[in-house]
Formats: C-alpha cells, sequence, structure tokens
C-alpha cells in the first residue's frame, strides 16, 4: 500500500474526530459535524485510501448517528432521479460497446476526414469526442487506443523507421485522443459524471432544472472550441510533422472495419434504440408542449432506453435479447454510489447551514464577482489534476452555489464554468483515465503532457471565463 494512502487511511478519521470535538463552534453545533465529516472524505478521496465510492457511503453512517438528517433523507439522495439518469446512459453505452457499434462509429469518423497524417489525428479526435459524449471517456479511450497503436506501428516499421516526424504523430495522436476524451465528455448531461453531480445539486437543493438539450447549448460549442484548440496547439505548434507522408493508415482502417463485417441486426437495434433515446432527450420540451400531460423528463427517457435494451426480444424464439442483467457486472455501480454521497453531502452542507455561512461571508465582502470566477474555475482546474473530478464537484458544488448567492448572481452562472473546468485536466497522467491510459501507451512521457497541458489548461480557464461572463447570462 502506498505511503499517502496509508497516512490518509488514519488522517480522515483523524480529521473527523478532532474536528466534531472542537472546544469552539466554527460554524454551527450541527456545521462543525458537516465539515469534520467532509474533511474525512476529502481526505479519503484525496488519498484513495479506500475506493472513492466506499468513501461516499460514509453520510449514510455518519449523517444519522449525529443526527444531521434521518437516514431516510440522507438514502434518498442515492436514490436520485439524476443516479437513474446516469444508470440509464451506462446501460445504453453497455449496448454499444456489447455490439461493437462504437468501434464501427468511431472507425467510420477516421475514415471519412482523410488519410494524410493530420487528418488521420483529427480523426482520432474526433472520433473519440463523438463517442465521449455517449460513453465514459475510459471507454472511448480503450476502443481508440488500439487502431492508433496498429497506425503507428506502420510509421515505426515503415522504410525510414521511427524519425522526429513519425515520434511528433505519435505524440499527437495519443494526447490527441486522450483530450478530446475528456473534452467530449463535458457536451452532454451523460457525458462525464461531474456534469450530472451539478445537475443533480441544482434540482435537489435549488428545484431549478437543466435539460438535456439546454446543456448542450453551452457544453457542445464549448467541447469543439477546446478540441479544436487542442488540434492546433498539437500539430500545429507543440509536435508538428511537416514531411511526414503515409498511405497505409488507410489500409489499417479498411481493415479494421472489414474485421467487423457488415452491420447486424443486433447493431441496427442499438442504433435506432439509441436513435430514438437522442431524439427524445433532444426535443423533449417540444413533446412535452405538445402532450403537456406526459411530463417526460431525462431520467424517463434514460431508463426507457435501459428498459428497451434489456426488454426487446432479438429473437423471441431463442429468447435472445441485446444486453442481460449479467452483462451489468461491468457498469460503473461506483460511480452512481459516488453521485449519492456528493448529493447527500450537499444536502448536509445545506441543512446545517454552511452554504449560508459561505453566502453571508461573500456578500459582506466587497470581491470583484470576475475576480472570484475566475478564481474558482482557476483552482478547480488546477485541482481536478490530482484528485477525482466527481469526488470534487461533489465537496466544492454546494459551496459554489452559496458564493454565487453571496455575489448575487444567479446560481448557474458560477456553477456551469465551474463544473466544467473539472473536466479539463489535460496536464498529469493521473488526473483523468484517459490521460493514464495514452500514458500506459508508452509513446508519451510525463513532461511531454505536462508541456502540452498546461497551455491548454490556460486557454481552458480563458474560455470558461470568457463563458461566465458573456456566453451563459445570455443563453440561462
Amino acid at each position: 500500500m502506498h505511503v499517502s494512502k496509508k497516512i490518509g487511511l488514519f488522517l480522515g478519521p483523524l480529521l473527523f474526530l478532532i474536528g466534531s470535538n472542537l472546544p469552539f463552534e466554527l460554524v454551527s453545533n450541527q456545521g462543525d459535524q458537516v465539515v469534520a465529516i467532509a474533511a474525512w472524505m476529502i481526505v479519503w478521496w484525496i488519498t484513495e485510501a479506500v475506493s472513492i465510492s466506499v468513501t461516499a457511503l460514509l453520510p449514510l453512517l455518519l449523517f444519522p448517528l449525529m443526527k444531521i438528517m434521518p437516514i431516510g433523507d440522507v438514502g434518498a439522495n442515492y436514490g436520485s432521479p439524476i443516479v437513474f439518469l446516469f444508470f440509464g446512459g451506462f446501460v445504453l453505452a453497455l449496448a454499444l460497446e456489447k455490439v461493437n457499434l462504437h468501434k464501427r462509429i468511431a472507425l467510420n469518423i477516421i475514415r471519412i476526414t482523410g488519410t494524410t497524417p493530420n487528418k488521420v489525428v483529427l480523426g482520432f479526435m474526433i472520433a473519440t469526442a463523438a463517442l465521449s459524449m455517449w460513453i465514459s471517456n475510459t471507454a472511448s479511450t480503450v476502443v481508440m487506443l488500439p487502431i492508433a497503436m496498429s497506425v503507428i506501428g506502420l510509421l515505426i516499421n515503415d522504410a525510414d523507421g521511427f524519425t522526429k516526424d513519425d515520434q511528433n504523430f505519435a505524440l499527437s495522436v495519443m494526447l490527441g485522443i486522450a483530450f478530446s476524451a475528456n473534452a467530449g465528455g463535458i457536451a452532454t448531461v451523460i457525458g462525464t459524471p461531474p456534469n450530472s453531480v451539478m445537475i443533480g445539486l441544482l434540482e435537489n437543493e435549488y428545484n431549478i432544472q437543466i435539460s438535456f438539450l439546454k446543456w448542450m447549448v453551452i457544453g457542445l460549442p464549448f467541447s469543439m472550441v477546446m478540441i479544436a484548440i487542442s488540434y492546433w496547439v498539437l500539430v500545429k505548434w507543440m509536435f508538428p510533422n511537416r514531411q511526414l507522408k503515409f498511405t497505409a493508415s488507410k489500409e489499417v482502417i479498411q481493415s479494421e472495419l472489414a474485421k467487423l463485417g457488415p452491420m447486424n441486426g443486433k447493431e441496427k437495434m442499438v442504433l435506432v434504440i439509441f436513435g430514438v433515446t437522442v431524439f427524445l432527450w433532444v426535443f423533449r420540451t417540444v413533446i412535452n408542449g405538445v402532450f403537456p400531460d406526459l411530463k417526460l423528463n431525462d431520467t424517463m427517457i434514460s431508463i426507457f432506453a435501459a428498459i428497451a435494451l434489456f426488454s426487446i426480444p432479438y429473437n423471441l424464439k431463442k429468447g435472445d435479447f441485446i444486453i442481460v442483467w449479467k452483462d451489468t457486472s461491468r457498469l460503473a455501480w461506483g460511480i452512481l454510489i459516488l453521485f449519492g454521497g456528493g448529493l447527500a453531502l450537499a444536502k448536509g452542507m445545506s441543512v446545517s447551514g454552511i452554504v449560508d455561512v459561505v453566502a453571508d461571508a461573500i456578500a459582506t465582502s466587497d470581491i470583484s464577482i470576475l475576480f472570484t470566477a475566475t478564481l474558482l474555475i482557476f483552482l478547480m482546474l488546477f485541482m481536478t489534476e490530482l484528485m477525482s473530478n466527481v469526488a470534487l464537484v461533489a465537496v466544492l458544488a454546494p459551496v459554489v452555489a452559496g458564493i454565487a448567492i453571496g455575489l448575487d448572481i444567479p446560481i448557474l452562472y458560477l456553477l456551469i464554468p465551474v463544473t466544467i473546468a473539472s473536466s479539463c485536466a489535460f496536464m498529469l497522467p493521473m488526473a483523468t483515465p484517459p490521460n493514464a491510459i495514452v500514458f500506459a501507451s508508452g509513446y508519451v512521457k510525463v513532461h511531454e503532457m505536462a508541456r502540452v497541458g498546461i497551455i491548454l489548461n490556460l486557454i481552458a480557464v480563458a474560455l470558461l471565463v470568457v463563458l461566465f461572463q458573456f456566453i451563459i447570462p445570455l443563453v440561462f
């Protein structure tokens, strides 16, 4: 066990014991207990002394024990509609992966974008981002990596060996996949867990709803701009490959597609269900306008997709269904528990008055709104390089909401850019699973990732400040 994990394992409960038995009050008796529990959770989340999902179960035990909330109220957070929205999204992703549709989509995108080196990089980035909007960024990176490795393999084995240009191309492809997996998830509500933590907090605490389409109006353009900038920084600035020419990549893509064979019935079925689900998500408000009694929401649509995939038979005679319950052993159950823990912690902060204390402190100080927003975005973005972005949003989102109330600006204006910042970790291998996966490929060194990553991190901060100042007030 790593030293930091050992320290974290004991430091967490120790901070809790000290914090809950202080001889003076920081916030209020109840507030201090919540701060103590939050301190324990943060230490375990940062050091990953135990699984981050197990840490998320602490409120379920400690809130009722410390008389902060009854267990029924705490438990309700773990069954929040947002948790089920993500569950449905996970099942949809599982089906796409099971029938190999995600790979077919990715290969076709790369084939369409072209086969000059820079276009291949662009193809990989667009394909990875398109997948990350719907399936986990880890899964989309895992799909793209072997395809990328086989294209790079051609360069290593060609006549001139592995030249500097070849190396730059390999770096651009690998980093391009990681960065677009991170940025692609920002585009949709289900693309990356922090988006859902924030939307859950808004619904649970402030009764503010953001629909799938409304999120995409902000998320998709930001995601596209970030990917375009990443592409430019990689191939034009940091790792240009000016002399590189190769035609064989076309053959790799064709042979990979040939391996998949023609589209089978199961793939077509999943594609139809996927298409209907996305259609319902995007046009939900229009449908509700025409049929007001329906009262469709994003979670219902998500669950509809999950039930359809489990229950519409592909072959009734053989009892063959697209996915069966056994397949859910590969589902990210831990993330669902993590959502619940985050929402429970947010509820505890709200109930015990911590959010109000933060709001009052900000309201009485005279710091500028723009400076506060920039600082919060900057902090979130660079902290997410070191700890899980879901855990970070779970802890900080309620505090940011309190700050927004104190500054007397709509909560959304501040929460959206700060939440998006948590998905913009481009600098370190351990910051996100995609970064770690491409780092493990052996083509990327830490200093190379950090050199590009810090530039992209700073660009992301600037873009998010623009989003905060000019764009979000137009949309919401």
